[in-house]
């Protein structure tokens, strides 16, 4: 446990330092491209990633499973195996590099068709200089923006191949082999090819930008929506379509005018054109299968194309089949159902003025016994998920907005759910609620809100929907002020890691919503023998024998005699650990044995830890529920930030409950660690400086 502690202190470091950004990429799984395409070039030898190797495994784990039918046949190629002259790019990336094939990942498709609209951006994703000419070694690598961070990911160029074809994405021509190595690396990423096999084409726009996306339900379209496209596509926005299907027999299902449902459609281009003396809007469509066209109005073939000028038609019309079309605006609202914007400043949505969001992100989790409330329909342990503050400074520029109100963007994902998917695990449902901060704690930096301030409160603002995506989303508009942003997911219980996001037009403030940490430690009261009463005086001597001490293992017995004798106690008894560690905390002479005094001290202390216990057991059952913990500690004296409490119930806790025995040696290791910490912390600075040695004696002591 502790080796993991240090490695997520550690990354929090590096990311603090830059680390992850878009100039310097984490290294994914540590692989140093440079540095493994040197080692190839010097020995001669093509790279084979160990990390992903070209086996049954990395297609998939169930439909695509090794052994199964749909991967019988399967062979791993370099593309200089399947073609004589084989090229990385061709006279740039194009829509036509990427054909879809044996896979379901349409929406991935679309998002890779979108990208290379904006040639910045696909060099983000596709560095520039990858070559099959030059130093070729057999390794490639691509650069994603994952949960926060851009991580850099190396491959090698084994392709999975039947009957001398790519299996999945492809490009039109043949030889150009970018968008299947792209799509290689992505699969990487997520664990396998199988786990691309559905999806949004939002989660591929935002994963190629760090961007922010929206959807938009086109059955109730806004008035402004094609001035919102007109104005995304001008500023590089990625954007896609679908049509929703009402049932899996609908999946895929062929319309009478060719378009397919529940697929994913990048949207390329609207344009404005004269026709019969009037403007009509025209919006280009892409197919991701490079095929299956629109054969409706405006499409390659029809007739309302010979009544456009000439020059015009020849610019915008591409007689062929690649699976891009024109469609008027209209029959596009009429056709499809959903549209996803990924813009890459968010306030391209809001206005026509170019201004610079906010922009602020969180990472965070919810873990099972202290951070996994559920939504609000839970009470009882809503109040311990994490909580995030923001605070809107100043209102909108906007003269037709009577009301004083903040333009915000907020945004939830769960992390990594793509990879568990072979573990028969796939998305939680997550969503969000918003909730103003009373005039109480107003400009109070570290206050976690407990559960009754969430029962005498309702929220402003919420998620539209609690929903099984990566990603839910939400644009609101509020007055000036204080609000908190309460991520989870619905039920509690479920375990995830994930990133919020918070977008706002104006200058804000965000902070996470937090406990200091701190201890409020009784001051130890000097006493003498002489204020020991008579029957604890013999209590003691009757326990410790001729020598007047009492052990660690004489004290485990004491204490398991007296638990029990309280039958409303659930416990398995006190462990020589827990034991040792009272020891530790009250042993002044470095004797490791309790005199008369120091037992008198530490009784005193289980007395009082007893009676927190059981004020804390609501149910009477004997246990504390772990989500209780963090305000039976608080009761204790010990004030603690969310990432300390999921360290303790974590170490502590079992399946969500907390027995005595376990409550009583956290606290004695809370205190013995606070006062160990205060010791050395003459300043009071809230920080030490120890050398190797000295933080080995702190931490193997208790």
């Amino acid at each position: 446990m502790i080796c993991g502690v240090s490695a997520r202190l550690q990354h929090s470091r590096l990311r603090a330092a830059g680390l992850g950004s878009v100039q310097e990429a984490l290294r994914y799984q540590s692989q140093d491209f440079r540095v493994l395409q040197e080692d190839c070039l010097q020995s001669g030898v093509l790279f084979q990633d160990p990390m992903f190797p070209a086996e049954p495994g990395a297609l998939g784990f169930k439909d695509l499973a090794p052994y199964s039918t749909k991967t019988r046949g399967v062979e791993w190629k370099r593309p200089p195996e399947m073609t004589e002259n084989p090229q990385f790019i061709v006279g740039g990336a194009s829509r036509t590099d990427v054909c879809q094939g044996a896979l379901g990942d349409c929406w991935l498709l679309a998002a890779i068709g979108s990208l290379t609209l904006n040639e910045r951006l696909l060099h983000r994703v596709v560095p520039f200089g990858q070559s099959f000419q030059h130093q070729y070694a057999g390794i490639f690598h691509f650069q994603f923006w994952q949960f926060g961070e851009w991580v850099d990911v190396v491959i090698d160029d084994r392709l999975p191949v039947r009957e001398g074809k790519l299996l999945f994405v492809h490009s039109a021509e043949g030889r150009e082999f970018w968008s299947a190595l792209l799509e290689k690396a992505y699969a990487k990423l997520c664990g396998s090819y199988e786990a691309l096999s559905g999806g949004s084409t939002s989660e591929g726009f935002e994963d190629f930008t760090g961007g922010m996306c929206e959807s938009f339900d086109l059955k109730e379209a806004q008035r402004d929506l094609q001035s919102i496209i007109g104005r995304a596509l001008s500023r590089g926005s990625l954007i896609g379509c679908s049509i929703d299907i009402s049932s899996a027999v609908d999946m895929e299902a062929v319309t009478f005018r060719k378009l397919v449902k529940g697929h994913a459609y990048s949207v390329t281009s609207l344009r404005q054109v004269e026709y019969r003396g009037q403007h009509k809007i025209l919006i280009r469509i892409r197919n991701p299968w490079g095929q299956v066209e629109w054969t409706g109005a405006w499409s390659d073939s029809s007739s309302e194309w010979s009544s456009v000028d000439s020059a015009e038609k020849d610019e915008l019309l591409c007689q062929m089949e690649d699976g891009e079309f024109w469609m008027s605006f209209q029959d596009f609202l009429r056709q499809f159902s959903r549209l996803e914007i990924c813009n890459l400043t968010p306030d391209t949505l809001s206005s026509e003025a170019s201004s610079c969001w906010s922009s602020s992100l969180f990472q965070g989790g919810w873990r099972r016994g202290s951070t996994a409330g559920g939504c609000r329909n839970h009470p009882n342990t809503f109040w311990i998920n994490p909580q995030f503050k923001v605070c809107l400074l100043e209102e909108d520029d906007d003269p037709e907005d009577e009301e004083k109100s903040c333009s915000v963007l907020v945004a939830l994902m769960q992390k990594d759910r793509r990879r568990h998917r072979r573990y028969g695990q796939d998305m939680h449902t997550i969503g969000f609620a918003v909730y103003q901060i009373p005039e109480e704690y107003v400009g109070c930096p570290s206050v976690h809100m407990k559960k009754d301030f969430f029962l005498h409160h309702s929220s402003c603002a919420r998620s539209e929907t609690f929903i099984n995506l990566r990603e839910v989303s939400a644009r609101l508009r509020l007055p000036p002020g204080e609000y908190l942003v309460v991520p989870s997911t619905f039920e509690p219980s479920k375990e995830a890691d994930f990133v919020l996001r918070v977008f706002t037009e104006k200058r804000a403030d965000t902070t996470e919503m937090d406990d200091k940490v701190e201890a409020n430690l009784e001051q130890e009261v000097e006493i003498s023998e002489d204020d020991i009463d008579d029957s604890f005086r013999s209590m003691f001597a009757q326990l410790s024998g001729d020598d007047m001490e009492i052990s660690v293992q004489e004290l485990r017995t004491i204490l398991n005699r007296v638990v029990s004798k309280h039958r409303d106690l659930q416990t398995d008894g006190f462990s020589s650990e827990s034991c040792r560690a009272m020891v530790s905390l009250m042993d002044k002479d470095g004797s490791t044995r309790l005199g008369l005094l120091e037992f008198q001290i530490l009784w005193n202390k289980i007395r009082k830890w007893l009676g927190i216990f059981r004020d804390f057991d609501l149910d009477k059952s004997g246990c504390m529920s772990s989500y209780e913990m963090r305000l039976a500690l608080e009761n204790g004296g010990f004030r603690l930030n969310t990432q300390v409490l999921q360290m303790l119930v974590a170490r502590y806790a079992d399946n969500e409950v907390i027995d005595f025995d376990n409550f009583t040696c956290c606290l004695v290791k809370l205190e013995a660690m606070f006062r160990a910490f205060q010791a050395l912390d003459t300043g009071g600075t809230g920080s030490v400086t120890l050398n190797v040695s000295e933080w080995l004696c702190i931490s193997m002591s208790g």
